[in-house]
């Protein structure tokens, strides 16, 4: 399809006659086209269409539906019924009474599209630029972000379900792609074995029969393997899809070697970052947070927190589900960046703090405000002692300086396996062995020295122990409470857009999905501004507040 963009156009008088009528005090998608005028442009969509062929629908229409979509939690098919028979949409569209709308489809074609020419953000970026315009969106003050997880559209397998149906996935689709091949390749027990969907309950009983089942798997995993890579085999049957999954996930599972097919075990597994966790989503993960564990993705919204303008987000990133917090935080300071929208006050939980993090963002200017972990020696985990804090450090002379009046013995510059740049310091054996508060200092049993401290850079160290001193204090308590609201955006992004189970498969649709559900909750958050609607609360059960009437 080719684009042939058309000037946005006014609400025609017949649609904007009947509008009024049925909707005498608006709605949403009336009152988004009113404040904001046409929104998205087909101009801005112009990479994604060919200049040749048919003409397209108008993308920036379908942008528009795409967002109400999302913010309604609507199918593909129920928002192309919404665009033929709701006049509301139609009002917000700019369509006549009587226009047919478009086949429900051209949704998924739209948004791969948008996949494909990486115009994943646009959305989004158009709606904040409309809305800055308005002087409703201003770079500096407060933002916050978090983060919550997000199941795949895929079973949750365990390792012998995994490789029993990654197995199966590639024998469907060579059955489709080369039944004449298969037919001759496949072993007459692989048709019981991998003709039904693989279970748990299916497997036999007890542990060496299971240990056995899954050698085989292994096996026939191998042997399909030889044949589809055998000198006289077609090239692309190698090229499937899932061909190239079932031989990452064999590498990945299990050795062969002159003893036979074993599993790996333990440290020979790849990590989790890298591991497949199913052959039907290859960009999912399964990880594990506060011993729950999830096969998926995370998403981290960041939002603004004004109080005289509307809670809006800003940003939406998405990982799988592995990726740790803090490799999120500057990522989203660069997005901000590129948008004009850095905040002066960034307000976050312990994941996206360290003392790298909060010297990168100074460098900002923007003050991360999170708390740190405390110090993690051995004194300052058993709150008693003498803790890190208790040196006096002298960094142009590079000496340390304890609380009897001891200099360091020695300092010395290294760096730890991760790259991290650190500082060993150590006290004289003999100043330590005769230091009458030596119990509360160390235990330390190394014949060439006493008390040791790890030291991080100078900025980095100098930051940490500031943070430390300062959520410690009522008024950094009282400033940072402001963060609590951001969990309000996850539970509205869950009860709206059932933000935690994605619709898609892969992480660039799902990112997609996502920014779409930040765009939506945005026209809904512009919606109640307008409207004059107060924030809501915090909820809290009766019984809980019962026991706050008591406590009182």
């Amino acid at each position: 399809m080719s684009l042939r963009p058309v000037s946005a156009l006014s609400v025609p008088e017949a649609t904007t006659r009947v509008a009024r009528a049925a909707f005498r005090k608006g709605c949403l998608a009336m009152r988004i086209r009113d404040e904001l005028g046409p929104l998205f442009e087909d101009e801005q969509f112009a990479r994604a269409f060919p200049r040749r062929g048919g003409p397209a629908w108008s993308p920036g229409q379908l942008a528009m539906v795409s967002v109400l979509q999302f913010a309604e939690g609507l199918t593909d098919r129920q928002a192309a019924d919404a665009v033929r028979g709701r006049i509301d949409v139609k009002y917000a569209l700019g369509l006549e009474l009587d226009d047919p709308g478009f086949d429900f489809s051209v949704l998924s074609e739209f948004r791969d599209r948008l996949i494909a020419h990486g115009l994943e953000e646009l959305v989004l970026d158009r709606l904040l630029e409309r809305v800055s315009e308005l002087g409703l969106l201003r770079a500096g003050g407060r933002q916050r972000t978090d983060s919550t997880h997000v199941l795949a559209q895929v079973r949750t397998l365990n390792r012998m379900e995994f490789v029993g149906e990654t197995l199966r996935a590639a024998l469907e689709t060579l059955a489709v792609a080369a039944p004449g091949w298969l037919r001759q390749t496949a072993a007459p027990e692989w048709f019981e074995r991998y003709g039904k969907r693989i279970d748990s309950f299916r497997f036999p009983k007890g542990a060496d029969a299971r240990q056995q089942w899954a050698l085989t798997v292994g096996e026939d995993g191998f042997a399909l393997l030889e044949a589809l890579y055998a000198p006289g085999a077609s090239v692309w049957l190698r090229e499937i899809e899932a061909v190239q999954v079932l031989r990452i996930a064999w590498v990945q599972q299990y050795h062969r070697d002159e003893k036979g097919v074993r599993w790996r075990e333990g440290k020979d597994l790849p990590p989790g970052r890298l591991r497949l966790s199913s052959p039907y989503d290859t960009d999912a993960r399964y990880s594990v947070k506060r011993g729950a564990g999830w096969d998926g993705y995370k998403v981290h919204f960041t939002e603004t927190c004004e109080p005289d303008a509307p809670h809006l987000i800003t940003n939406v990133v998405t990982t799988d589900a592995t990726v740790p917090d803090a490799q999120i935080t500057e990522p989203v300071h660069h997005a901000l960046a590129v948008r004009g929208l850095l905040p002066a006050l960034h307000l976050v939980d312990s994941g996206y703090t360290s003392a790298a993090l909060l010297v990168a963002a100074a460098g900002q200017n923007i003050e991360l405000m999170g708390p740190v972990f405390a110090d993690t020696t051995a004194q300052g985990r058993a709150g008693q002692g003498l803790g890190q804090d208790a040196f006096t450090i002298d960094w142009p002379a590079r000496t340390v300086t304890c609380p009897r009046g001891r200099r360091s013995a020695s300092w010395s510059e290294q760096r730890k396996p991760t790259g991290t740049e650190i500082i060993r310091v150590h006290f004289a054996k003999t100043d330590c062995d005769a230091c009458p508060v030596r119990a509360q200092c160390t235990s330390a049993t190394n014949p060439k020295h006493g008390r040791s401290l790890t030291l991080l850079t100078q900025p980095q160290q100098q930051a940490l122990d500031q943070r430390r001193r300062e959520q410690e204090t009522d008024e950094w308590k009282a400033a940072y409470g402001t963060r609590a609201g951001v969990e309000g955006t996850i539970s509205q992004a869950v009860r709206v857009t059932r933000t935690r189970t994605t619709p898609y498969r892969g992480l660039d649709k799902t990112h997609l999905g996502h920014v779409l559900t930040a765009a939506a909750l945005n026209l809904h958050r512009l919606n109640t501004w307008w409207s004059g609607i107060p924030i809501g609360t915090t909820h809290i059960s009766r019984f809980a507040r019962l026991g706050l009437e008591l406590a009182a």
